[in-house]
C-alpha cells in the first residue's frame, strides 16, 4: 500500500499514537483529547496530499535546502506550532512530537504492509514532508514565543512605574523635611531619574522589537561629564568595586546621553560581575576629531572565539563563582551594541595579556540627525 493511502486509511491509529506521546509532555498531560489532536488530522491530510503531488529531483533538492514555496495561507503545521507555544511546551518538546509522529507512522506502515519496490522513494518523500512541517511549526512557535516575551517586557516596564513613582515621592519628602543629608537625597534623586530613564529604554526596546525602531534623542553633550555622573551611581551600586576613570581629548558631540550612560552602565556592571574579584575596572573616554571612544577594561580571560557570542541576547559566560549573579538575562552587551549602532557606531570586545576590554565608538556626527529614529 502506498504511504499516502496508508495515512488516510490508518489515520485513527496514527493519531492515537501521537496523542499518547503528547500526554508524556507535562504541559500537555491534563489537556483533553480534542486539544491534544489540535491540527494533527489536517497535518496528516497535508502530508498525504504532498506525497501524491509529483516532485522533480530539482524540487526535492530545493526543499532539502529550505527553499520550499511559501504557502499562500497559514498551514496546519504553522497553526500547530502557534498553539503549542501558547500551551507552554518547549521547542525541544515540539520537535519531539514530530519525531514521535514520524516514527509511529513508519512503524505502523511497516507492520501493516511489507515494503514494496517504491518504499525507499516514498519514505524519502515522507521525511521531506515531515521536515517541512517541522520547519513551519518551529517558525511560528518561535514568533509566538518572541511576541509574548516582548509583551511581558512591555508590561514589566509599565508596571514598575508605580513603585518607582512612590520611591520618587518619598525622596522628595525626605528632601523637603530634611530627614537625611542633602547629599544623600540628591544621590537618591539622581538614581530614581536613571531608573525612570532605563524604564523608558525598556519600553522602547519592546517597541523596537515590533518594528518601530530605537528612538535617539540627540543633544549637544560632554560625554565625559555624563559618564562621570553615571560612574558615581555605579560606585554606590557596587560598593566593593574599584572603578577608575580617565578622560582624554575632546568628548563633546551630539549624542543621546541617557542611552550612552545605559551602555556604559552595562559594560561596567559586566566588568564588576565577571572580572577578577580583586581587580580594578578601568573606564577611559577618548575624544577625537570625529568620534568618541569609551572603553571598559578589567582583568580576566575570555577565549577569542567566545567574545562575539557574548553580544548575542540571552547568552552568558559560565561563571564559576557560586556567589555570581545568575538571575540576569545576559542582555547587557547586546544592549550596549544596539545603542552604539543606533548612533552609527559599534561595540567590540578584545582579550589580550589577561585583560578584557569592551569598547564603544560613537561618531560625533550622526547620519540620522538629532532626535531621529534608529533601528
Amino acid at each position: 500500500m502506498q504511504l499516502a493511502t496508508f495515512l488516510e486509511s490508518a489515520r485513527e491509529p496514527i493519531l492515537e499514537a501521537a496523542i499518547a506521546f503528547a500526554r508524556t509532555i507535562p504541559a500537555l498531560r491534563e489537556m483533553d483529547e480534542p486539544a491534544l489532536r489540535d491540527h494533527l488530522p489536517q497535518l496528516l491530510e497535508a502530508i498525504s496530499a504532498d506525497l501524491r503531488d509529483p516532485q522533480s529531483r530539482t524540487e526535492s533538492i530545493a526543499r532539502s535546502h529550505g527553499e520550499a514555496p511559501t504557502p499562500s495561507s497559514q498551514t496546519s503545521a504553522q497553526t500547530h506550532g502557534l498553539l503549542r507555544a501558547r500551551r507552554g511546551i518547549s521547542i525541544e518538546q515540539l520537535v519531539a512530537e514530530f519525531r514521535a509522529l514520524r516514527s509511529s507512522i513508519l512503524r505502523l506502515w511497516g507492520d501493516a504492509h511489507p515494503p514494496g519496490p517504491g518504499a525507499i522513494d516514498e519514505t524519502n518523500r515522507f521525511n521531506e514532508a515531515i521536515d517541512q512541517a517541522v520547519a513551519e511549526s518551529v517558525q511560528f512557535y518561535a514568533q509566538e514565543r518572541e511576541r509574548w516575551r516582548q509583551i511581558f517586557l512591555g508590561i514589566l516596564g509599565h508596571d514598575l512605574r508605580g513603585p518607582l513613582n512612590s520611591v520618587a515621592l518619598t525622596v522628595e519628602l525626605m528632601r523637603a523635611e530634611a530627614v537625611a543629608p542633602a547629599a544623600q537625597t540628591a544621590l537618591l534623586s539622581r538614581g530614581v531619574k536613571r531608573l525612570a530613564s532605563l524604564l523608558d529604554s525598556l519600553l522602547e526596546y519592546s517597541r523596537a522589537s515590533f518594528g518601530a525602531g530605537m528612538v535617539l534623542r540627540r543633544a549637544p553633550v560632554d560625554l565625559a561629564a555624563a559618564c562621570a555622573e553615571e560612574l558615581e551611581l555605579l560606585r554606590v551600586g557596587h560598593p566593593g568595586a574599584e572603578i577608575a576613570f580617565e578622560v582624554h581629548g575632546d568628548t563633546e558631540g551630539a549624542f543621546d546621553a541617557s542611552r550612552v550612560r545605559e551602555a556604559l552602565g552595562n559594560l561596567v556592571s559586566n566588568a564588576v560581575k565577571h572580572g577578577e574579584p580583586s581587580g580594578q575596572a578601568m573606564v577611559r573616554i577618548e575624544g577625537g576629531d570625529s568620534s568618541v571612544r569609551i572603553s571598559v577594561e578589567n582583568a580576566g580571560e575570555i577565549p577569542s572565539e567566545d567574545i562575539e557570542m557574548l553580544f548575542e541576547p540571552l547568552r552568558q559566560r559560565d561563571m564559576p563563582s557560586a556567589a555570581a549573579e545568575r538571575t540576569h538575562l545576559g542582555l547587557g552587551l547586546f544592549i550596549a551594541r544596539q545603542i552604539a549602532r543606533a548612533h552609527g557606531g559599534e561595540t567590540v570586545g578584545t582579550c589580550a595579556a589577561g585583560r578584557v576590554r569592551f569598547t564603544i565608538e560613537l561618531p560625533k556626527a550622526g547620519s540620522r540627525g538629532d532626535g531621529g529614529e534608529a533601528g
